[in-house]
């Protein structure tokens, strides 16, 4: 079987367990006596082993099988979570996943993990183990008594049984061995558990289902079973399985079942017998079986989904990006034509293809919920490594942005988090000693406001320090000292943006090396966002992230500019209006306007553009834009307006690089080509 045809399947499902085993092992680290966490820990752990070993990947099999010893015990109540096991079996999902990339990457998976499997191992058999799997007096005494129980029943699986009996049901125990000269014996194992499975329920089997999925055992297993079938029709069909050497069928009654639990042995063996009944009824199926589980088990209605490749969905986007500029086409023509029926049919198209508008967009929704699970873990180390307390507080995860929005915000929001961790919140002394709790708190949000979306970061930490934060503005020549005393909290506060500014005492892993929010404010702007911050000293600050829903289609301003075209994003512009010649006022060489109480510079787009037929020193009155970029304000000066219209961005391309000003193009319903200005390059 060619598993290429299955690796996409395979890192896609991976990512989604790690992703879960990071999350409900932080949700444990918080609720350490929660069995159910564990429960769930366990059975993410355990199909991920098992789609490992089937796809051929033995050391992230054999790591994850490590990790299903430590938690087995865990969840047996055979040993209490503490924060060395927390760690090691952090260290071992970071191995995990760190495979699972090298495995991305075209790479074998194949990884040095032997110290964590050491650490993993020491837990299960050091002194970690729980008082009543260390009773026995001697190792071989111990010994003795595992073997002794290897097919015995704990108290509630015996009670299963006998429950199952007083209800009609038989209760078999049946032991099978495998021809000698097998080649696949888990597979004929298979095998016979798909029959049980369809004719009744596994309550136990010896060994393990887990071992016996990884060729863990000689030739022969045991189980316990209940069914309607009669034993010699069982019998019957467990030796037809090609390869069976021998099916024994044992029926029992209760004085068997009682000799078989006895809870003194059964309890010394529990950490190497085979699990209980709830677990045995989810596992017994090897991972073959498993795919079609999770809608069985979910008690309700299943949300139907399938994977579609974002390259799909760029294409689809592509097509309609394509219709659309023939739509406008067509309704420029109509209104040109002035035939009713043609009128009547392109209105009709336009709903549709609005309809249709929607539904693309939406398809290419995705919520921040993928880019905000990975920050709880990341908190935590960082918090960690500071040895500092922090909760991390996430709110409306559920908002959804453009893919290629989400693909691009990671990394600046995870700048802004260590910032907020390593800088904002204070040392556990420094908190209390100010009469806050020792714990600090960051909150990161995500709220819909119109076409754009909003991520706040806000932390309850010791604020921005205004005049540290001027001191080595000047001291770096970020600013000149005579500007300081003018500037607002504001613009003070943005200067932590400068290339190479940082207010950290002293160089460490997470900080002082000059590179962080200024990464931020690049990444943010180029995606045609914006950044402001807002704090109080000693109090805490807030970072604010504005973005556009989407990058792919925007509504946007058509002006004229001599014979050219241009289009300006609507997110960017604050208002249009007319001045007179007069209006604008010379300061220190530069070209300004009044503009709601306040003086903004005035650009020219044809001088920034080097428009030849168009001179605006020629009117007596001009058309201006005014834009913003954060808070900063700029009135551009045009020729004339030609109105809103909704626009498709296309890409300059590869070979047209540093154009300044111009983001990109679109096509217009004439066929004409308008550039699209970047208002985020005009304001510097």
């Amino acid at each position: 079987m060619d598993m290429n045809a299955y690796l996409s399947m395979f890192i896609d499902e991976s990512n989604d367990h790690l992703q879960s085993l990071n999350e409900n092992l932080l949700q444990l680290e918080g609720s350490p006596e929660d069995i159910s966490i564990v429960q769930v820990i366990f059975r993410s752990a355990h199909t991920l082993k098992g789609m490992s070993a089937t796809m051929g990947f033995e050391d992230l099999a054999s790591l994850t099988h490590e990790m299903e010893n430590v938690l087995d015990l865990v969840r047996n109540s055979k040993l209490k979570m503490d924060s060395f096991i927390f760690d090691t079996l952090f260290k071992s999902l970071d191995a995990l996943e760190m495979m699972v990339q090298d495995i991305v990457n075209g790479g074998t998976g194949k990884a040095d993990v032997s110290a964590i499997v050491s650490s993993l191992q020491s837990i299960v058999k050091g002194d970690y183990a729980a008082p009543a799997a260390a009773a026995a007096s001697t190792p071989g005494q111990a010994g003795a008594v595992e073997g002794a129980a290897a097919a015995q029943l704990d108290e509630f699986q015996a009670s299963v049984l006998k429950q199952s009996m007083e209800t009609g049901h038989q209760v078999y125990h049946i032991q099978v061995s495998i021809e000698e000269n097998c080649i696949l014996k888990a597979a004929r194992a298979y095998m016979v558990f798909d029959l049980l499975e369809r004719n009744g329920e596994i309550v136990q089997s010896v060994p393990s289902v887990q071992d016996i999925e990884q060729d863990k055992f000689d030739r022969s297993f045991t189980i316990f079973y209940i069914s309607q079938l009669q034993g010699e029709e069982l019998q019957q069909q467990i030796a037809n399985v090609s390869e069976v050497e021998s099916a024994e069928v044992t029926a029992l009654d209760e004085e068997s079942l009682g000799l078989l639990s006895q809870p003194q042995v059964a309890e010394i063996a529990a950490a190497s017998a085979a699990p209980a009944a709830a677990q045995a009824k989810q596992e017994a199926a090897p991972q073959a079986k498993r795919g079609g589980g999770a809608a069985q088990t979910s008690g309700g209605a299943v949300n139907r989904t399938i994977r579609v490749d974002i390259e799909r969905l760029d294409t689809l986007m592509n097509l309609f990006s394509e219709l659309l500029i023939d739509r406008v086409r067509l309704e420029q023509l109509a209104s040109e034509i002035k035939r009713t029926e043609l009128t009547e049919t392109v209105e009709h198209m336009t709903r549709v293809s609005s309809d249709l508008q929607n539904i693309v967009l939406k398809l290419r929704m995705v919520p921040v919920d993928s880019v905000f699970n990975r920050f709880p873990r990341m908190v935590r180390d960082v918090a960690k490594s500071l040895d500092k307390k922090v909760d991390l507080v996430i709110t409306g995860a559920e908002t959804e942005l453009d893919r290629t929005v989400i693909d691009e915000i990671g990394d600046p929001l995870v700048h802004l988090l260590r910032n907020s961790i390593d800088h904002g919140v204070e040392s556990i002394e420094n908190r209390i000693a100010s009469g806050k709790p020792e714990t600090g708190t960051v909150h990161l949000r995500a709220y819909h406001s119109g076409n754009h979306v909003f991520i706040e970061i806000e932390d309850d930490g010791k604020g921005i320090d205004r005049e540290k934060v001027l001191g080595i503005a000047i001291k770096n020549g970020v600013i000149p000292p005579e500007k300081a005393s003018s500037m607002s909290d504001e613009e003070v506060f943005m200067l932590l943006f400068a290339p190479g500014f940082s207010t950290a005492d002293k160089i460490s892993d997470l900080s002082g090396r000059g590179v962080g929010l200024d990464v931020v404010m690049t990444k943010i702007t180029s995606l045609g966002g914006n950044v402001s911050v807002s704090s109080t000293f000693g109090k805490g600050t807030k970072f604010s992230i504005q973005l556009p829903l989407t990058l792919s289609i925007i509504w946007a301003m058509l002006v004229q500019l001599g014979s050219e075209k241009y289009a300006i994003p609507l997110s960017s512009i604050v208002e249009t209006a007319v001045i007179k010649r007069e209006q604008i006022r010379k300061i220190h060489g530069n070209r300004m306007i009044e503009f709601r109480g306040a003086i903004i510079p005035v650009l020219s787009l044809s001088r920034i553009l080097d428009s030849p037929d168009f001179d605006e020193d020629e009117e007596e009155e001009s058309e201006i834009v005014v834009i913003r970029k954060g808070e900063k304000w700029g009135a551009v000066v045009v020729d004339e307006f030609i109105g809103q219209s909704e626009i498709v961005l296309k890409s300059l391309g590869s070979y047209l690089t540093n154009t300044g000003p111009i983001s990109g193009a679109t096509i217009l319903g004439d066929g004409q080509v308008a550039l699209i200005i970047d208002p985020n390059a005009l304001i510097k």
